[in-house]
């Protein structure tokens, strides 16, 4: 599993069916750490470009509605939680998460 993989994965509380989500957390913990940071991702869309990355379906990404990545619900959750991974953010879809999780944390830019 790597930062920018799209996996089904249960998340507790009012978010906890079966949804995607990205993983954001980065890659050198992903193998050694009992828990995965997530961005969920909804089919339900809104007006909200700063903390929701929009996403149309397609064959690298693996979702089947037009889509948006929840960057203001940030979870982590134990791995155990993730069922199966069915595709990946494309270059430009992860700088734009970047961004979005830059502004919704409050870090500098460089």
């Amino acid at each position: 599993m790597e930062r920018g993989n799209i996996v089904i994965c249960v998340l507790s509380g009012d978010y906890g069916k079966p949804r995607p989500a990205v993983v954001i957390q980065s890659d050198l913990f992903n193998l050694t750490h009992a828990s995965i940071t997530v961005c969920p991702i909804t089919s339900d869309l809104i007006d909200a470009p700063l903390f929701r990355i929009s996403l149309e379906p397609n064959e690298l990404n693996g979702l089947r509605l037009a889509s948006q990545i929840m960057v203001d619900k940030i979870i982590s959750i134990k791995s155990e939680k993730i069922t199966q991974a069915i595709g990946k953010l494309s270059s430009n879809e992860i700088l734009k998460l970047d961004d979005a999780l830059k502004l919704w944390l409050n870090l500098k830019y460089k």
